[in-house]
């Protein structure tokens, strides 16, 4: 009889890591096979004798790498039985990229539901509400640039009351959207800057200004966000970090 792997309470590592690797040896092994609906959450609590949360953490986990996915109404299957190699970004927009002496600010000029362009409907591929962010960084006080970040109303409930101050917008796009995200295609261009944000990057109008966008997919290719920054070239420097995985 097969021996049900599980999770060492005594262990000091937390138990989703634990339960997440557990998950992926059911992929690895075939035990969880290509395009089968695994157990439910209920389920595998009772079978791994853990929390709800810690089952949810472990299976979005794996529904970012690409391994499991969610359809709603329908429940979670497994997309792919390939490890997943590749390249992890990260861009540093702190004290790391402008050195350590500086003092770096986020202030929130905007948040909450507003009828956005057409383009970003188009990218996000939806009519329904659009939940915008606008913020303004600063270095030294002085305006450095300017960030937006737009995400379909339904992709994140519960958003009006969630802090983006301290916490960044794909940290908690990846702890509490109903859709992780996967894959990030990113577009740079040189815009001239006009009205409210030529006077937030305090900018003539007219004056070209480095643009960076981001659309954001989870793993079956749903739009989950859209970001973009606008900087000024004197003072905004963009840096990506690219580190191999796994």
């Amino acid at each position: 009889m097969l021996q049900i792997k599980t999770v060492d309470r005594f262990n000091r590592e937390k138990l989703y890591i634990q339960l997440t690797r557990i998950f992926l040896d059911e992929v690895a092994s075939g035990r969880w096979k290509l395009n089968q609906k695994i157990a439910t959450e209920e389920d595998l609590c009772r079978r791994y004798d853990v929390s709800k949360i810690t089952v949810r953490q472990a299976i979005n986990n794996l529904v970012s790498d690409g391994y499991l996915m969610k359809i709603q109404g329908k429940g979670t299957f497994v997309t792919s039985v390939l490890p997943l190699v590749g390249l992890s970004m990260r861009t540093r927009f702190t004290e790391e990229m402008f050195g350590e002496e500086v003092s770096t600010e986020k202030e929130i000029l905007f948040k909450g539901i507003q009828d956005p362009p057409q383009e970003i409907r188009t990218y996000l591929k939806t009519m329904d509400n659009i939940f915008q962010i606008r913020c303004k960084r600063t270095v030294n006080g002085e305006p450095a640039y300017l960030d937006e970040s737009f995400i379909p109303h339904q992709m994140l409930p519960g958003i009006e009351q969630l802090d983006f101050s301290q916490s960044s917008f794909y940290s908690v796009l990846q702890e509490r959207a109903i859709k992780k995200i996967f894959k990030v295609i990113q577009t740079i261009e040189i815009l001239q800057v006009w009205g409210e944000s030529a006077m937030n990057l305090d900018l003539k109008e007219g004056l070209p200004a480095l643009a960076v966008h981001r659309l954001l997919f989870s793993s079956d290719n749903t739009p989950v966000g859209y970001t973009r920054f606008l900087g000024r070239s004197d003072r905004y420097k963009f840096q990506t970090e690219f580190e191999r995985i796994r």
